[in-house]
């Protein structure tokens, strides 16, 4: 089992570490919660598999200056690896646990199919089918309908680079060519698509949850959603103001998005930002052949200068 088999691999190297960054339990049995793992007995908390959902990679470079381990599934490990290419962690420091990853719930799609969230017992997987137990009863899901839509698409289910690995990998194909939310969104006509956006937008209460959550916003100190100075978004919650936020935030992920998910995740309101990021790396992708988060070798083609791009025509 991998997870007997990780515990192992970290127990082995734990004393030359300040802290390892895993998974546990969390109040109930559909959430896990971020471990911090600095002795033995912490180890035996430690859970991997759907409800797996953060992206611990986002904790490192605030703890760039201590030996950590991190426990990554394959949308991890490419943040890990944006993170080292822009030198915002220090690979010395770091020790890699990789793992191969057959998706994550969403607890977005779990609130709106199942009507006892915060009173289940369990929840385990069986193939293509997850059971949750609550109020004494038993409730099945099919898994592809209450995970994240980065799961239908994943092309990267194990960990891209890691020091150590635990349990087999695994080899699927996606179960979609295209993210299903983006594909719905693009099917809308260009006059309501601005018009969706200026709804949604309506309901952000500008928590800042989505840059918080995101491994590779990392400017928070000097970010521009909270500089005065020069004061170049203000602070109504206006869907005017809130667009200005996301679509600079996405922006500034161009060429450097990993598509976790976490933005979206962490949003309070279930706004789907994730759309905006997800359509930037797949522009990214189209224009320069790029993935952010694959290759700890290659440039990130924002970070360099072509006189001649090769998809780009004038």
């Amino acid at each position: 089992m991998s997870l007997d088999q990780l515990k192992r691999l970290i127990k082995a190297v734990l004393p030359d570490l300040d802290m390892v960054i895993g998974w546990k339990q969390g109040h109930d049995g559909l959430t896990a919660t971020p471990l911090f793992i600095r002795s033995e007995d912490d180890v035996e908390k430690l859970q991997i598999g759907p409800l797996a959902v953060h992206n611990l990679a986002t904790f490192l470079p605030g703890l760039k200056d201590k030996k950590v381990g991190v426990v990554v599934k394959g949308c991890d490990s490419r943040a890990a690896v944006q993170l080292l290419q822009e030198k915002l962690i220090d690979r010395a420091n770091v020790t890699i646990f990789g793992f191969g990853c057959d998706g994550v719930v969403s607890h977005a799609k779990l609130r709106k199919q199942f009507d006892a969230m915060g009173r289940a017992d369990s929840m385990v997987r069986d193939g293509d089918t997850v059971t949750i137990e609550h109020d004494d009863e038993s409730t099945a899901l099919p898994f592809n309908e209450i995970c994240p839509d980065k799961c239908l698409t994943c092309e990267f289910p194990n960990a891209v680079v890691h020091d150590h690995f635990a349990g087999e990998r695994i080899e699927r194909t996606p179960v979609a060519s295209e993210n299903p939310a983006l594909a719905e969104f693009e099917k809308l006509p260009i006059s309501e698509r601005l018009d969706f956006w200026q709804n949604q937008m309506g309901r952000c209460i500008r928590c800042h949850a989505c840059r918080n959550a995101c491994p590779m916003c990392v400017c928070r100190d000097h970010c521009l959603a909270t500089s005065r100075d020069p004061n170049w978004i203000g602070q109504e919650t206006s869907p005017r103001e809130n667009l200005m936020f996301q679509m600079t935030h996405t922006m500034h992920l161009a060429g450097r998005c990993v598509e976790c998910g976490e933005c979206e995740r962490a949003c309070p309101m279930d706004i789907p930002v994730f759309l905006l990021r997800k359509k930037m790396a797949d522009e990214v992708k189209e224009l320069f052949d790029y993935n952010a988060g694959v290759n700890p070798d290659a440039k990130p083609p924002l970070m360099t200068f072509e006189t001649d791009e090769r998809n780009i025509k004038e």
